[in-house]
């Protein structure tokens, strides 16, 4: 599997509704969140998410086309007529494969990384790779 692969998605938003997001490439991977700026970070989780599932169920990945041929199909012209935007998403899906790595942190934040993610059931490096997901996705706006 790819370390980085990119999905078009397309958000559209129906009065009085969240944010939606779909990909095309991805069918059944939906997102979606209240407020417009964290619409990419829920596309990405929810792309992820989709893809650990099948993965889990032993289905195969999808492949993302190219951009062009995403954005000049049927369904996306006729969202985007009907005033639906285009993303590109990145997928930060886990690849099965860990490295350890050796980094230097203040030992008050590890305490306080360790106590966020012990509140949430996660190891601490679990929690530091989600962040760092998050971290990314972010940064895509």
């Amino acid at each position: 599997m790819n370390a980085k692969r990119y999905f078009v998605g397309v958000i559209e938003k129906d009065e009085d509704s969240a944010f939606g997001v779909w990909f095309p490439d991805a069918p059944g991977a939906y997102g979606a969140a209240d407020e417009f700026e964290d619409v990419i970070s829920a596309a990405g989780r929810a792309l992820r998410h989709h893809v650990e599932a099948l993965q889990t169920a032993g289905m195969p990945t999808p492949e993302p086309r190219a951009y062009d041929e995403v954005i000049n199909s049927a369904d996306v012209r006729a969202a985007i007529a009907a005033g639906a935007a285009a993303i590109v998403v990145p997928l930060l899906a886990d690849g099965g494969r860990t490295v350890r790595v050796n980094v230097s942190i203040e030992r008050d934040l590890v305490e306080q990384i360790d106590a966020a993610a012990e509140a949430r059931g996660l190891t601490r490096s679990a929690f530091l790779a989600q962040a760092a997901r998050d971290k990314i996705l972010a940064g895509v706006v």
